[in-house]
């Protein structure tokens, strides 16, 4: 698969997010650089965004790291959009705050490619116990840099596919294909909204954010025929088939979505399906684990699971790993890498599943984790549509025309973490009933207009 050419004039992107950073993030968090921690180990600085596995790795690393390694870890947990921003303000800037750091497919290797980040493949080679072969490959190619090299290592990987409650699609005798198109769940949201009883027909987020909101409407953008740009980087955001999407979306989640819709994104969209108040509810495939725990959620073994919803694609789930990366200003690189290396190796999706239950492991990223019998047991209902998702993802060509970048969600350049956000905001509002589409993205338009000019 080849990889995404990066213009030399994108550190002008960055210092937009950085400056967007420095504006929206507060300083909350652990205190800068790392020190000797108890009985002379170390101390390191980890920065994590707040998704339940990752709020579970935090759970265990005292009892479990810390006792074997005596390395100390200090964590930071932030909701998506300000763990983006922090992250971005730190290693943009070469504040040197975290030793470890979460970071997504679309940063690696744009981050990789300006040095901001310490390459990982030699550590995974020295480490015996590591099985970097072992990595799903779809994953493996989203967190390497263009020398070929791991830059981020992946906690867990995703796709995304429909989820929807067994239990109200029997009450109404209907039945959810295997393959979905997005007219048939629009038909079914419509049967199954009950507003008396409290219940939406779906939950779809509408939450601002290039990776909150544009996460589930790019991918419907690309089955409706699609995309940001094309080819040899012409702008297409109020296309016909971009304005389609985006009105099929913002309709459906205003007549059929969840209350608040413009402030849900994935952990409110969790919440209110976990808790039966959504029929249908499309997302990451990492979801599936707390939906199915029985000590977090009210629909355990009540859930169904298709894929994607197409339209006139043959797929069209997403490609995401939230990764575990180490940024060049750290002190404490081989203690990082010990912390990275547990984190995400076998014997860690072992420990959640022993200790914390194995519906909660964070699965989608080792082809050894599909081997475990108890993880499959747990996962029977969505282990195998998840793996298919990630295998079918293509960041390539995840549309109907040739693109100018790597991406399935996302455009994979610099500029896009301000324009998707931009956007985002302006659909978010036509979600809210304060603006339209057509506006919306006519105005998003203009903002692709500009960045194109810098790549073509």
């Amino acid at each position: 698969m080849s990889r995404t050419r990066f213009p030399r004039r994108w550190r002008g992107a960055f210092a937009v997010a950085v400056a967007t950073a420095l504006a929206l993030t507060a300083c909350s968090g652990a205190g800068g650089g790392s020190s000797s921690g108890a009985g002379g180990g170390k101390t390191i600085t980890v920065l994590m965004v707040g998704n339940p596995q990752m709020e579970d790795l935090a759970k265990v690393t005292a009892d479990n790291f810390t006792k074997q390694t005596g390395i100390i870890v200090r964590f930071t947990i932030l909701p998506e959009n300000e763990l983006r921003d922090k992250v971005t303000q730190d290693v943009a800037t070469q504040g040197g705050q975290y030793d470890v750091a979460t970071i997504g497919a679309y940063e690696a290797p744009i981050w990789a490619k300006n040095g901001w980040l310490h390459e990982l493949s030699s550590y995974a080679k020295a480490d015996g116990g590591y099985d970097e072969g072992d990595l799903l490959k779809p994953m493996v190619a989203s967190l390497s840099g263009e020398d070929g090299k791991l830059y981020a290592a992946p906690f867990y990987g995703e796709s995304s596919f429909l989820m929807y409650n067994k239990e109200l699609f029997a009450a109404k005798g209907l039945t959810m294909p295997e393959r979905p198109t997005w007219q048939q769940v629009a038909q079914f949201a419509a049967r199954l909204d009950d507003k008396k009883a409290g219940v939406a027909g779906i939950c779809l987020r509408g939450l601002p954010g290039w990776g909150e909101l544009f996460a589930p409407l790019t991918t419907v953008v690309n089955t409706f025929g699609g995309t940001w740009f094309e080819k040899d980087w012409t702008p297409k955001v109020n296309a016909p088939e971009f304005t389609e999407a985006t009105k099929f979306y913002v309709d459906l989640v205003r007549a059929h979505g969840e209350a608040g819709a413009p402030q849900a994104g994935f952990t409110e969209c969790l919440n209110t399906f976990g808790q039966g108040k959504a029929a249908m509810w499309y997302d990451a495939t990492s979801a599936a684990g707390t939906l199915e725990d029985a000590s977090a959620s009210k629909v355990a073994g009540k859930v169904g699971y298709a894929y994607a919803p197409v339209n006139k694609t043959k797929s069209s789930g997403w490609l995401w790993a939230w990764a575990l990366a180490m940024p060049k200003t750290t002190k404490n690189a081989d203690a990082a890498w010990k912390f990275i290396s547990w984190a995400t190796g076998k014997e860690y999706e072992k420990l959640v599943g022993s200790s914390l239950g194995w519906s909660r492991v964070p699965a989608g990223k080792r082809q050894s984790t599909y081997q475990i019998p108890e993880y499959r047991q747990s996962a029977t209902a969505f282990a195998d549509l998840t793996l298919k998702s990630i295998q079918e993802a293509d960041p390539v060509n995840p549309g109907l025309q040739p693109r100018p970048a790597l991406g399935v969600q996302f455009v994979g350049i610099p500029e896009f973490a301000d324009l998707g956000t931009k956007v985002s905001q302006e659909v978010s509002a036509a979600i809210a009933g304060s603006t339209t589409v057509d506006k919306a993205l006519a105005d998003g338009q203009r903002l692709a207009e500009a960045v194109a000019k810098e790549h073509r």
